[in-house]
Parts: structure tokens; sequence; C-alpha cells
């Protein structure tokens, strides 16, 4: 009976020698557990996604000289393990390869064929596709490697029907006769709240097509927008088994023993893990220690605190309340009783008095001008300086707290409050934030209720609502899910019943507010359609329809 580790690890994207010695010490505990094969994801040694380092000369010769010490610990051993190699052929200069391991040697190099240019991929600008499947024998068994997007060979447009073909080439078919009894899947799969379904309805399929053992190891962690989710899983015909969500794991699986677990089914447990993740790793990984938030009493801002508690540490959070003259009362005494809740130092500073005297330094120059959205720009400017001069002073890192709705919509402040280093709830729509409000107090009231009930506004002028600008959130967020994660056009989301004046409106805001998000921080992706590099938009553009 073959025994294989799944090694589901955490790269540092860079960090050549950390992972190197990560990936050394999985191997000596599969050794240790009598394991036969360690298999490692996609890109292992130097991290996924590596983008221009690739480039670098002295980096891609660190990846391979990596390789070669990983080998020499692959004593009693098979290790499979990603990494890169050079072509020398013609080309791009390099191969995104899957290596086999043992007794200080590499066995087989497999060469990954499909190479995805879609949404956040950009894989065909570094590596060179190669087209011959490989398989070797050990114990007795025919062993098959791929890597990642080997498997996507056709799309999933028609979910749960598998739709079209993607590519040319179809790796699957050509192992179809060539009967593997394992095949290795090595990954680095994104997270999104709809691509686990997708994921395991490739590999279940992939799978039943061979009728062979699947081994699928993807990658955990986040590096600034992506996050890797891990669930790598390993596939039977009478039985599966999926490894942990956004943790590392190391789990042996014993072929032809019957395995069964359950994954979990809650959408939004899956969003706040990877939110939560995507915290904890850019301050991690990036060194940062603390960070710092304006509480303004409305859900958004008490959600990234939330968010920020459970990734970093209470302790490493602070809050800064700022009201105006145009802050309730509850907006004040709703963000206190949050951080008490919580746990989460923090202080009150009054913008009201700054805001005074810069509208009296500008009066001379307003004097013919109605009070606008300018006075507003300024209230959420100054509560910016005042964020940026508390980062500045005390070393904590700013974290931003617009929602998606918002910045589809240009809904926000450049320099005001689309500031901050990380946008967590930039890929969340602002009705899926009320999910995860009722979702973080389903065991206790952490979110004090009445920041959950009160009507979302921006208090920037006196009795100012959300509504008074934007359409009804349940309606702007469904229209906004069909234009950017669907890519629909007007006349199909007004034929499917919504008002044809609204549908405009909100069309117009999309592409007229590119300009903003240009300028917005790195945004947490959790959706298969974030802003940032899934969303390739023209700054400058003429959008008729």
């Amino acid at each position: 009976m073959l025994r294989i580790a799944i090694c589901q690890l955490n790269y540092t994207v860079g960090d050549i020698e950390g992972n190197t010695q990560k990936i050394i010490n999985y191997i000596h505990a599969a050794t240790e557990k009598k394991c036969d094969i360690a298999v490692f994801s996609e890109l292992a040694v130097c991290g996924y996604p590596p983008y221009d380092l690739l480039f670098n000369s002295a980096f891609v010769n660190d990846c391979i000289s990596a390789i070669e010490k990983i080998a020499t610990s692959c004593k009693n051993i098979i290790a499979i393990v990603g990494g890169i190699d050079k072509n020398p052929g013609e080309g791009k200069p390099l191969f995104n390869t899957a290596f086999v391991l043992h007794r200080g040697q590499i066995l087989h190099r497999y060469y990954k064929a499909l190479l995805p240019t879609y949404d956040v991929f950009d894989e065909a600008r570094y590596f060179e596709p190669f087209y011959e499947p490989l398989i070797f024998e050990y114990h007795q068994k025919k062993i098959a490697v791929t890597i990642c997007e080997d498997l996507w060979t056709k799309s999933l447009d028609q979910h749960p029907d598998i739709g079209k073909p993607l590519y040319h080439y179809d790796i699957v078919a050509r192992l179809l006769s060539q009967h593997p009894d394992v095949l290795v899947n090595i990954a680095a799969s994104p997270f999104s709240y709809t691509q686990i379904k997708h994921r395991y309805s490739i590999l279940n399929e992939t799978q039943k097509q061979l009728n062979c053992t699947l081994i699928y190891v993807n990658q955990i962690g986040s590096h600034a927008d992506l996050i890797f989710d891990g669930g790598s899983v390993y596939i039977e015909s009478n039985g599966s088994y999926t490894c942990k969500f956004f943790d590392e794991d190391l789990e042996i699986i014993d072929l032809e023993k019957p395995s069964f677990n359950l994954r979990p089914e809650n959408t939004y447990w899956y969003i706040y893990e990877a939110l939560k993740l995507g915290i904890k790793d850019f301050f991690q990984k990036n060194g940062f220690k603390k960070a710092v938030l304006g509480l303004s009493g409305g859900i958004d801002s008490a959600l990234v605190a939330i968010l920020a508690a459970d990734a970093i540490g209470h302790e490493n959070v602070h809050a800064l309340l700022m009201p105006s003259q145009y802050s309730s009362e509850h907006s004040i005494s709703d963000s206190i009783e949050l951080c008490k809740r919580n746990q989460i130092s923090y202080n009150i500073i009054s913008i009201k008095s700054v805001f005074n005297e810069v509208e009296k330094t500008l009066l001379p120059y307003f004097q013919s001008k109605n009070p606008d959205v300018t006075e507003e720009n300024i209230q959420s400017r100054i509560r910016a300086l005042f964020l940026m001069a508390y980062s500045n002073k005390h070393g904590h890192v700013l974290l931003n707290t617009s929602n998606k709705s918002e910045m589809a919509t240009g809904y926000g402040t450049l320099y005001g409050d689309m500031c901050g280093a990380l946008s967590v709830l930039g890929d969340v729509y602002k009705t899926q934030i009320y999910q995860l409000a009722t979702y973080v107090n389903s065991e206790k009231e952490r979110i004090p209720i009445n920041i959950i009930k009160k009507p979302p506004s921006a208090e920037l002028r006196p009795n100012q609502k959300d509504s008074d600008t934007l359409p009804d959130y349940s309606i702007l967020d469904a229209i906004l899910f069909q234009l950017i994660e669907q890519q629909q056009t007007i006349d199909s989301i007004v034929s499917s019943g919504y008002d044809k004046q609204t549908v405009e409106k909100i069309y117009q805001w999309l592409y007229q507010f590119d300009y903003k998000r240009f300028q917005a921080p790195p945004v947490l992706r959790i959706s298969p359609k974030a802003f940032g590099l899934g969303r390739r938009i023209p700054l400058v553009k003429k959008i008729t329809s």
C-alpha cells in the first residue's frame, strides 16, 4: 500500500531560504511517519505568484539551487515539489515545473502545459508551455503528475455541468490511454466564495474520467490581494478526504483505504476566514505588528475592527473615533461599546474645530458657492489626516474600511476614507457585510445590534443617509453583481426586471470612477471578480453601453 503525505503549507513569495527549510522539515516529518511520497504545491520553492521576480536571474538561480538542496533531504522518500526550471530552447525562458526528487537526485521533471492568462493569472508572461505528460512507476504504481490549470481543461460557465473546452490540449484525455493508478496535481488555486465548489467539480470529474486515485495539493496563505485557502484533497472512487482550510496541514493518505470527512458549508465562514487570513499574512509577512482604523459607528468599520482583532490580536488593534458636528450620539456610544466588548483600545478625537478652521480659511475662496460635497470630503480628509498621523507616530498600519458597493459606485473620498495600506472589505458587497455581521454575532453579540440595525450613513451632513445618493443596497448589489461578476449587459439586466434608468446610472458610476480605484489600497480578493488584477479596465476610455 502506497503512503502519501499531503503537505499543505503557507509560503512567503521570495523567501526561497525560508520556504526551502519548511519543505525540508515536512519531508523529514513525512519520513518519520513512514510515507513513500510527500507532495507540495505549485511553485512552492519561490511562493506563488512570484510575478516579475522571475525576470531576476539571481532569483531564478536561487530557486534551482533550492531544488537541489531539497533533493538531498529525500533519502527514503520521494518528494514532488513545485519550482522553476530554465528553458534551454525557444520560447519563454522558464518552465513552471513539478520536480520528482529522490536520494539527492531529480528523477523526473514535469513542465506545466496549460498556462492561465485570465482573471488574476498571467503565467504566459513568464513560462513556456510543454505538452508532454509525465508518468513514473513507484512501488508498482503508475503515478501521473500535473500542475493546477492542467486539469482545468474546460470552463465552468455552465456549472454544475462541465462547459466548453478552454484549451486545444487536454492532458486528461492524453492520460486515459496510459491508465495511471494515481494522479497528483500540485496547485496554487486562489480563493473565491465560488471557487471551492467549482474546484471540486473539476477534481471529481477528473477522478471519474481516469478512474484512479487523485491527490490534489493546494497552498494556503495570502499575498496582499490573493488569498489561498488550501482545501487539498484525496479522492478515491469509494471515498475522499479534504485537508484543513486556511491553515497549514500534513495529512497522511494510505491509498485504497477509504476516507471520509465533511467540509464546512457556510459561505460566510469561508469569507470570514479568508479575510482574517488576508489580514494576518499581510502583517506577518511584511513584519508589521499593529493596526489602526477609523471607527465610525457603522457596520463596515465595526466588522474590520473585529476581523483585525481576530487576525493579529485585539491588543494590536487601535481605533480612532472622530466625531463631527453631524455625528449622532449613538455613533460614538456604539463604537465605544464595540471596543469594550472586543477589548480594542481607542481614542476619541473630535474633528469639529479643525473642520471649522478649514472652512474659515477657505471662506474667501468659496464665498459665492453653496455648501456641497466639498465640505463632506473635507471632513473625510481631516479624519484621514488624523489616522495617518497616528499611523506614522505609533507605527500602526492603517486598515481601510470601504466596501465593494462604495468602491464600485465611487461613493468614497480620495485621500479620505479611501486611505489605507490594505482594503479589507473592498471585495465585499454591503449586503454581504450584513450577512458577515450576523455570522460574527451567531455565538455572541460582538457587534452591538444597533450598529447592524441603523440605516447606513456617512454622517457628513445633517440627517444624511446612504439612500439619499445610492439605490437600496439590495438592488444596488444585485445589479453590480451582474455587471462585475457576471459581466452582463444593461439590456440583459433590465430584461431580468430592473429599472432601466437605475441600471444605466449604476453602469455609469462603475466606469466613471475607475480613476479612484486606481489609487485605492490593494483589495483582499474573496469573489470571482475583484477590483485589481482580475479586472483590468483602461483608466482613460469611452464606454457607451
